[in-house]
C-alpha cells in the first residue's frame, strides 16, 4: 500500500492534542488523520540543518526507505511528521530502520493509552 503524503503547508503544523517520539537522528510527530483510514506522511528536512540539495535529497530518500520498511506499523487514523536532525546522514539503513520502527512502536503506545484514557 501507498501512503499519502501531506501536500498542504498547513498540515504540517501538529496541534497539542498529537503524539511524539524521538530518535537519536529525526522526530517523529502524529495527530489524528482528518479521514480516518487515510493516513499521510510528511517529512521536514529544513536547510539550516542540511545546507546542500544532495543532503536534504538524500535524508529524505534514507527516511522514506526507513518508512516504506516499517510501513506495517502505521496507524491508518494518524497522520505523521517526520523532522530530520543532520545526524541522518550518518545512520546506515539497518539502523534508521530499527529506529524508526522504535519510533513508530512508541507512537502506536501513546495512541493506544490515549484511546484508553478516554
Amino acid at each position: 500500500m501507498k501512503r499519502k503524503t501531506i501536500r498542504s503547508h498547513r498540515d504540517f503544523f501538529v496541534s497539542q492534542k498529537s503524539f511524539k517520539a524521538m530518535a537519536e537522528c529525526f522526530v517523529v510527530k502524529a495527530k489524528a488523520a482528518k479521514i480516518s483510514g487515510d493516513a499521510r506522511y510528511g517529512l521536514i528536512v529544513s536547510k539550516r540543518d542540511f545546507k546542500l540539495a544532495v543532503h536534504r535529497n538524500r535524508a529524505k530518500r534514507l527516511m522514506r526507505d526507513w518508512i516504506a520498511f516499517n510501513e506495517d506499523l502505521m496507524s491508518p487514523e494518524l497522520d505523521y511528521v517526520f523532522i530530520a536532525y543532520s545526524q541522518v546522514l550518518d545512520c546506515g539503513r539497518e539502523v534508521g530502520r530499527k529506529s524508526m520502527a522504535d519510533a513508530l512502536v512508541k507512537i502506536a503506545e501513546l495512541n493506544e493509552n490515549a484511546k484508553q484514557a478516554q
